[in-house]
């Protein structure tokens, strides 16, 4: 196991990660700090953190890798009733980047199937905090009646959003969330959205997996692409997944 020099931003070639073999596939360094151009460092080359509660920073690579490209993205027909719903009631709202660090921690907050804690740790959020003041990090939230009942947050890197984690209070209120950055990176060429690991919930939205070769050759292009403006609600973006409501 490699482990990362505090002076230094250089990581391990990706393709060096752990085998499915092993106990730990996908794991590829350990240590070093979540400094922000640490952070960016990693994720222009496909790595991740992820770690617990009393446990050293952790840095991943899966292969495959999970990806939604936007292309793909299936607006299912319950989805779609819902959302047309959620858009002509005067109590909802879409808001992007309203409040993403209050979006970051409630993701934090939120319960996780077969987990008892939380890896969005005091220090992952303070790391991200700063990411979002600097406008990497950018945020979907999903509101009803003055109060958030889901979404989610990821780093927008050039033409490429590596998705971190969503939550949901209510039915679909994640959904409702995802559907809206997929009508946003549509409009502004972004064509794949990183959500790391498979889950059930994202294949059925489209999601699939991707050979790692082929998830670092777009990735090495998309985040070198210039960097758009940080982005905010616009209700012209969904004609993107269906007409305008």
């Amino acid at each position: 196991m490699v482990q990362l020099d505090p002076n230094s931003l250089s990581f391990p070639d990706p393709r060096s990660a752990l085998g499915p073999e092993t106990d730990a596939p996908g794991l590829l360094a350990i240590g070093g700090d979540l400094r922000p151009e640490r952070l960016l460092a990693a994720y222009r080359q496909g790595i991740f953190p992820w770690f617990g509660e009393n446990q050293p920073i952790l840095w991943w690579c899966l292969n495959p890798r999970m990806v939604l490209k936007t292309r793909d993205f299936k607006l299912h027909r319950s989805l779609r009733k819902t959302l047309q719903a959620f858009l002509h009631n005067p109590q909802c709202q879409l808001r992007v980047n309203a409040d993403p660090v209050g979006t970051l921690q409630d993701c934090a907050r939120a319960p996780r199937a077969g987990q008892s804690g939380t890896w969005i740790v005091p220090a992952m959020q303070h790391a991200y905090t700063e990411l979002a003041r600097r406008g990497v990090l950018q945020s979907v939230e999903t509101w009803r009646g003055g109060q958030r009942i889901g979404g989610l947050y990821g780093l927008r890197i050039g033409r490429m959003f590596f998705g971190e984690s969503m939550f949901s209070n209510a039915p679909d209120a994640s959904k409702l969330a995802l559907s809206y950055l997929v009508a946003l990176c549509r409009r502004d060429g972004i064509e794949w959205i990183d959500c790391q690991q498979a889950t059930a919930h994202l294949a059925h939205m489209g999601a699939a997996p991707v050979p790692l070769e082929a998830f670092l050759h777009h990735i090495h292009r998309a985040t070198a692409a210039p960097e758009l403006d940080p982005w905010a609600y616009d209700p012209s973006a969904w004609s993107q997944v269906m007409p305008t409501p």
